[in-house]
């Protein structure tokens, strides 16, 4: 009997560093792609039209891998499924990129900065969580200055600017809320579908951009191009479609709050990818920045780890 528990354990600890561990390259992915989105619009494409592209790719791609769809169980869960699709797809792309026509890149970092402690006081007060505990909490804190140095980089200046800095805080805000509505879902639907239904919502609530604002009009010939295909093949099959799913997996078996405390390390590979791909410097602000997120990290899980463990024990 000890020694089949000890196995079980064995066995929800693996499968918990699996999901930890998709959350860790989902965000080194979605690191990257600050710098492949880059070089896209130097390419002439525009924020929308990368967005778009992105999204319709990554739909298509996770029909082929899931050609099943599911009865949904309640109107409210086609009210949630909507409400993901817009939150983490096209209401987020579009604060955020809206933002930072009106305000530096490093305003809107620092929001995002924001978006592991604001998804926990989200959690907290929608489901009566004990996610805000004092060690969670000075783990955070510690994190968030290690982000927050690694986002300034030695340039310590905030400039404010209302309205490019009221859509950073909308575009955190509205991340947050994708995290709960994630864990209001009532219905057991696979994750796979779930994903592609993100996109579904995300290309729908999309369109009228395109319909009413600025047409979609990229020529076939910068399409082509091995850049620009290649970088839109990573944004949409890569850092779209495979990692909404490995996010959605880390959600679903973690926690909305352990998951999101993954964001921190954003900034980190960007600046790292940045060095390689295009010779920027890693500074000594970096480095402590990096040893302050790792630290924060632990300070705010291991406890809790280790807690879970013994209880584990003590139960048997």
């Amino acid at each position: 009997m000890f020694k089949n528990h000890y196995f079980c354990d064995a066995m929800n600890r693996q499968n918990t560093l699996i999901y930890h561990l998709a959350a860790l390259v989902t965000v080194i992915i979605w690191g990257i792609t600050m710098v492949s989105t880059k070089i896209l619009l130097r390419e002439g494409l525009s924020p929308e039209e990368i967005m778009m592209i992105r999204f319709a790719m990554a739909y298509i791609f996770l029909w082929i891998l899931y050609p099943r769809s599911h009865r949904i169980k309640s109107w409210l869960d086609e009210l949630i499924f909507a409400g993901i699709g817009i939150t983490s797809g096209s209401l987020y792309f579009f604060l955020e990129n809206t933002a930072l026509v009106y305000t530096p890149a490093t305003n809107v970092s620092l929001f995002c900065a924001l978006i592991p402690l604001t998804t926990a006081i989200f959690t907290h007060f929608v489901f009566r969580e004990k996610s805000l505990t004092k060690r969670f909490r000075t783990g955070s804190v510690i994190s968030l200055a290690g982000t927050v140095l690694i986002i300034l980089n030695g340039k310590f200046s905030f400039k404010v600017n209302p309205l490019g800095d009221f859509l950073a805080l909308m575009a955190i805000i509205s991340w947050s809320v994708y995290g709960v509505l994630v864990k209001c879902l009532t219905g057991n639907y696979n994750s796979l579908f779930v994903t592609r239904k993100i996109f579904f919502y995300g290309i729908l609530t999309m369109l009228p951009c395109f319909m009413l604002v600025a047409p979609f009009d990229v020529p076939a010939k910068v399409l082509v191009k091995p850049v620009v295909l290649g970088n839109l093949c990573f944004l949409g099959l890569i850092a779209s479609s495979l990692c909404y799913l490995m996010w959605m997996l880390s959600l679903r078996n973690l926690g909305v709050v352990k998951t999101n405390n993954y964001i921190y390390f954003s900034p980190l590979v960007t600046i790292i990818t940045a060095h390689f791909v295009i010779s920027e410097h890693i500074t000594p602000y970096v480095i402590c920045g990096t040893i302050l997120i790792l630290s924060g990290l632990w300070i705010a899980t291991a406890k809790s780890t280790a807690r879970n463990h013994k209880n584990g024990q003590n139960t048997a």
